[in-house]
């Protein structure tokens, strides 16, 4: 019996994250991504953007979280579902300590990180990926199904 093939059509899109905040997503302790804008709830490619945000790597919690990992850049290193997107009311306690003030707190769950990264360049904001790219992914995660 085969599998049922992926769905068609505009039913996920990426999101470049600098590192090393993609890998904290990767190890399901960061499930809070925060961006300018709201995004819609669907599923995203995690793609690891080329720069690397190195203050970051001295943060206690971004240290203790990702140990020694290593940092891919420029590419697709997983996917994960947006659940939600909200933004904390002010002078409200944030929700998570990864999340920043001001700004829309994306609710990530059901990550899965890629076992080999796909080098791609991506974009600011949504991205759409090309059904080649996701060939690529998918065929990584065989039993993923939407």
């Amino acid at each position: 019996m085969s599998a049922a093939p992926l769905p068609e059509g505009d039913w996920i899109r990426g999101i470049s994250i600098k590192q090393p905040w993609t890998a904290a997503i990767l190890t399901g302790a960061k499930t809070i991504e925060n961006r300018p804008r709201s995004w819609r709830p669907g599923w995203v490619l995690l793609h690891a953007g080329q720069q690397t945000d190195r203050p970051a790597l001295r943060h206690p919690l971004v240290a203790r979280t990702i140990g020694d990992r290593q940092l891919v850049t420029g590419a697709v290193v997983g996917i994960a579902r947006i659940t939600g997107c909200h933004q904390d009311p002010d002078g409200a306690p944030l929700c998570s300590p990864w999340a920043h003030p001001g700004a829309w707190h994306l609710e990530l769950a059901d990550v899965q990180e890629l076992p080999l990264p796909v080098p791609v360049r991506g974009q600011l904001g949504p991205w759409k990926p090309t059904g080649d790219l996701l060939g690529q992914v998918f065929q990584q995660l065989p039993g993923f199904r939407p």
